[in-house]
């Protein structure tokens, strides 16, 4: 069991824990979330020991081993494969001593010892854990070196997971995987057979992967049994009891501090006023919880152009004389909201840099509409900030002639507040970072946006924030994203990028996710042949989809109309004449019954239109 005992840490002079405590039983799968800054990763320095208490104990089982991957992963002459068996160090050093030691009695202990730890199996265990992270056969026989920082990160990763700590500590994994790289980890985790603490903000992972949500919050550890969303809904009713019981107190101290202030001076009620006044004292403050910190990303609107604002007939790209994807017949209109599926290294960035004018066409025809203004968001634009400048001479640079009012008036719609907007890029947090990218990538409201895995560096909070500002945005999307919870929530199309083609996904986001995690052998049995649905033409789909905005548009005037009926209807006057009550009554009686005719028909509608999109 993890022990975290009344502890107390502050970093110069700022209280990052306060008497805090918890008990994490062995076995268990945690999920550590808080506000960015809370002190998550200073908490797993403390649990390893790389930093000092000021107060307080933690304590583990003695000889446990704790596991994590550190900031950055150098590249060596080490094979891949090598370099994750390496990481078990009690068989590396045993494998070593067997090829050296030659007392027999030693040898013989020496061969027990491996037999205990499965060191025979130990390839074929390190091998698995590589192709789940999207290493394939031969990439496991290259030099660590060969690889960027970014795949270092995932051997780092594998070889932590290979060597089955006591205690894994995860800070952020997914940041440097794809999707099926990140569902992977998530079916692998909830299977380790030790105790895991893992920092993340994906929602998915922490439903899935984890039994029980760690909260940090007020310089405190709060232990929550279930997952995110158990979580978020205990929390939130624990929220508004604290808030409805510190307004509760709050009349009760005026009810008795009104008595004191009146009767305080009058000589017969002094003992009354004395005792209301230690029954003041007395009470312990119930402090109402603070609202979160919420920050909108505020999306500029486009005006619409006429569909389709891209089209590719025949169309081939990739990098030098190599294709990456071939004869693809793609079309794209504003309202499309596309997510890109496919395992790595078949194509879906090559596609999002084609659609973004990063790539020419190789071969084939690509027709852009004249007044298209394309936003474009990668994760390596990041690290392409200017560090020694600040958010607002990023802006400035991009509007020269605007005042600074309206810079600064940007930069707050993406929450870079007034303190963040003169600070250097360097000091800036990785979400901060990450929101000056996606407003410098909209700041010309572009009519496509395209983001490959733009959530990497936010947390939950700034993720529902930009899931709310791409349904309100006008112009289509392009997604990217091994977080499956934004990518159900924001897509209505799915395009798999798969074998040098890319093709509309016949099912969901969960058939998708169950043919990840199935085996390849399951994922190459044949299904019975089913006959092909008719294709609905384009102009077919169109009018499908101008059927659903009518639709919708018509439930909108309903809205609107049941609140004028319902603002009339809550007018006292009203019920003076009978006769105006019961003509008041029908027309909201009757624009109930079109609400849900209209509700109806607008649900129809939107079926039809999925159905034909599929086919």
């Amino acid at each position: 069991m993890l022990r975290i005992d009344d502890i107390s840490y502050s970093i110069a002079g700022r209280p990052l824990f306060e008497h805090a405590s918890a008990a994490i039983p062995e076995g268990h799968k945690v999920g550590l979330v808080g506000p960015n800054g809370a002190g998550k990763t200073t908490l797993f320095k403390l649990i390893r020991g790389e930093l000092s208490l000021d107060g307080g104990e933690i304590g583990l089982p003695s000889r446990a081993r704790i596991g994590g991957v550190a900031q950055e992963a150098p590249g060596t002459d080490r094979s891949v494969l090598d370099t994750v068996l390496d990481a078990d160090t009690e068989r590396a050093a045993l494998m070593a001593e067997a090829d050296t030691a030659t007392d027999a009695h030693r040898i013989a202990e020496i061969h027990s010892r491996l037999a205990d730890i499965d060191a025979w199996s130990a390839e074929a265990r390190a091998s698995t854990i590589l192709k789940g992270l999207g290493f394939n056969d031969a990439d496991q026989q290259r030099p660590s070196a060969d690889f960027s920082g970014g795949w270092r990160m995932r051997i780092a990763l594998a070889g932590v997971l290979f060597a089955q700590p006591d205690l894994l500590l995860l800070d952020e994994p997914t940041n440097y995987l794809d999707l099926e790289g990140a569902l992977w980890l998530e079916s692998y985790l909830a299977r380790y057979p030790y105790t895991v603490i893992i920092i993340s903000h994906d929602r998915d992972l922490l439903n899935r992967a984890v039994g029980h949500i760690l909260h940090l919050e007020d310089k405190r550890l709060t232990l929550y049994t279930g997952g995110y969303d158990s979580f978020a809904r205990l929390r939130a009713e624990r929220r508004a009891l604290q808030a409805a019981e510190a307004k509760k107190q709050d009349l009760r101290r005026a009810h008795l501090q009104s008595f004191v202030d009146r009767f305080r001076a009058k000589a017969s009620k002094a003992k009354q006023a004395q005792a209301r006044i230690k029954m003041i004292e007395r009470m312990e403050p119930i402090t109402a919880p603070e609202e979160a910190k919420f920050h909108r990303f505020t999306f500029p609107a486009p005006e619409q152009l006429s569909p389709p604002i891209i089209a590719l007939e025949g169309v081939s790209v990739g990098y030098g004389d190599r294709a990456v994807l071939r004869n693809l017949g793609l079309r794209i209109d504003q309202d499309d909201r596309i997510a890109l599926l496919g395992r790595n290294g078949q194509g879906k960035s090559t596609l999002s840099k084609l659609l973004a004018e990063r790539l020419e066409v190789m071969a084939g025809q690509m027709t852009r509409s004249g007044k298209l203004r394309v936003g474009y968001f990668a994760q390596h634009q990041v690290d392409e900030l200017e560090l020694n400048e600040t958010p607002l001479d990023h802006v400035r640079r991009l509007r020269p002639g605007e005042s600074p009012a309206k810079l600064r008036a940007r930069l707050a719609g993406f929450g870079l507040m007034e303190a963040q907007a003169e600070t250097r890029v360097r000091q800036l947090s990785g979400g901060q970072k990450a929101r000056l990218s996606l407003l410098i990538a909209t700041i010309d409201a572009p009519h496509i946006l395209i983001l490959d895995e733009p959530t990497n560096h936010l947390d939950i909070e700034s993720r529902e924030a930009l899931t709310e500002a791409l349904n309100d945005y006008t112009g289509a999307v392009v997604l990217v994203s091994h977080d499956m919870h934004l990518l159900s929530l924001v897509a209505d199309r799915l395009w798999l990028v798969d074998q040098g083609g890319v093709h509309a996904w016949q099912g969901d986001l969960d058939d998708y996710r169950a043919m990840l995690l199935s085996s390849p052998d399951e994922r190459a049995r044949p299904e019975p042949a089913k006959p092909a649905p008719k294709r609905a033409s384009r102009d077919e789909i169109l009018e499908l989809r101008a059927e659903a905005r009518r639709a919708e548009d018509r439930i909108t005037k309903l809205t609107d109309m049941l609140d004028k009926l319902g603002v009339k209807m809550a007018d006292p006057k009203v019920y003076d004449d009978p006769a105006e009550v019961e003509k008041w009554g029908r027309k909201h009686a009757e624009a109930t019954e079109a609400m849900t005719r209209a509700e109806t028909l607008w649900m129809e509608a939107l079926e039809r239109l999925e159905r034909a999109e599929r086919h």
